[in-house]
């Protein structure tokens, strides 16, 4: 059949066109199929897209405003670090209330001290042997010989002008006395804010830690350390005590738990006073709040060593001022942890009295006897051996606790 011109002209204008957009559709697949080879090739092979870019197949699409799920690790491949198989951080217990802990224990195990003094003062009649029980009592209690004659004066004084019979009045006595032996006047804060210096420069607040050896100086630095984070301060540790085999490593494990670095030597013997300087430099370099220096335990009849502490706090000083010095001591020593106080006191400068180990008790009288001795308060106390059994001392809560 002829073809008429018009048809195949038609057919022509048709045709072309459609067999060019065939090629280069053909092109486009050839160009697709080499990539992909290419691509598979590659080591794990990936496509080299992003996943921000093209999830994978079957993944499904990210949300606007989300970042896309991460692509599956490759089989053999090492897992990548995730933050959440790191050891999570503690989160210290409050510091309000802690001290509520500790009357709780002295009411349950009948605390001697309370106990006998209500015994002796509920008698009907109060003889002169009743009255030296009474302060007998007290002295066993580590209140010392001063406080237990004046406590003892002053309660014989108010039974016999208020003629008091009733077991309530004679405990509300009783507790009034006691309280105003402890002295609630007295400043307890811990002054760990940042000071600003003559130059206007910020300096951390630095508190040194003294004691001698196993009082739980360097575990009552750790201890301290978690109550500064939990009123939400941040802390720099300085392992000061350089002479003690693993002294270092025990307030290194201690900061690490709450996200506290410490600043240590990188052997045992070296010089004290130049890690102090150290860890206060670095604490003002980092512009944290407080720095906590542990001290080595010094013997107060070792002159050397308390010649040390000395030049501790004059090479700290250049610095930055001490804002507290904080001497620990063991409740448990009586009189002994006296001798060592004095002594602490002429060298160091001591503002406050940290003391542990008073669940005991029988030893409770302490916080009067080393608070007249030295005239510094006690600011704070050790509970137990629970990472957060350092507590802000409360007079009221003590007393209370020692009457049950």
């Amino acid at each position: 059949m002829p073809v008429d011109s018009n048809d195949l002209l038609n057919l022509l204008l048709v045709g072309v066109p459609a067999l060019a957009i065939l090629g280069g559709g053909a092109a486009v697949l050839q160009r697709r199929r080499s990539a992909g080879d290419r691509d598979r090739e590659r080591p794990g092979g990936g496509t080299g897209t992003s996943t921000l870019e093209r999830p994978a197949a079957g993944a499904p699409e990210a949300e606007p405003g989300t970042a896309a799920p991460e692509a599956p690790t490759a089989p053999g491949a090492p897992a990548p670090e995730d933050a959440a198989t790191a050891p999570a951080l503690e989160v210290p217990a409050p510091t309000a209330g802690r001290l509520t802990r500790l009357r709780d224990r002295l009411a349950r195990s009948g605390s001697p001290l309370g106990a006998r003094m209500l015994q002796v003062l509920s008698r009907d009649h109060l003889a002169e042997d009743d009255w030296d029980e009474l302060e007998e009592t007290l002295l066993l209690a580590d209140v010392g010989a001063g406080p237990s004659q004046d406590l003892v004066e002053a309660i014989r004084t108010q039974a016999r002008v208020q003629g008091l019979k009733d077991p309530a009045q004679v405990r509300a006595l009783l507790r009034e006395q006691l309280l105003a032996l402890v002295d609630p006047s007295l400043d307890r804060s811990l002054r760990t804010a940042p000071q600003t210096g003559e130059d206007g420069v910020t300096v951390p607040a630095v508190v040194l830690v003294v004691g001698v050896n196993g009082t739980g100086k360097t575990t009552t630095v750790g201890k301290l350390s978690r109550v500064l984070v939990a009123d939400g301060r941040t802390v720099l540790l300085g392992a000061a005590d350089t002479f003690r085999a693993a002294a270092a490593d025990q307030l290194e494990t201690w900061g690490s738990r709450v996200g506290v670095r410490t600043v240590r030597s990188d052997r045992d013997g070296a010089d004290p006073a130049s890690v102090a300087f150290e860890a206060v430099r670095e604490g003002a370099a980092e512009g944290v709040d407080v720095v906590l220096v542990d001290t080595a335990g010094r013997l107060q009849n070792k002159a050397g060593l308390m010649d040390e502490l000395g030049k501790i706090t004059r090479v700290i000083t250049r610095t930055a001022p001490l804002s507290e010095v904080l001497l620990v001591l063991d409740a448990t020593t009586g009189q002994n942890g006296m001798n060592q106080a004095r002594v602490f006191a002429e060298v160091a400068g001591v503002t406050g009295i940290v003391l542990t180990k008073l669940d005991g008790t029988a030893k409770g009288g302490i916080v009067v006897a080393v608070q007249r001795e030295l005239g510094v308060p006690v600011k704070l106390v050790g509970l137990g051996e629970g990472p957060d059994d350092l507590a802000p001392f409360d007079p009221e809560e003590f007393v209370d606790g020692i009457l049950g």
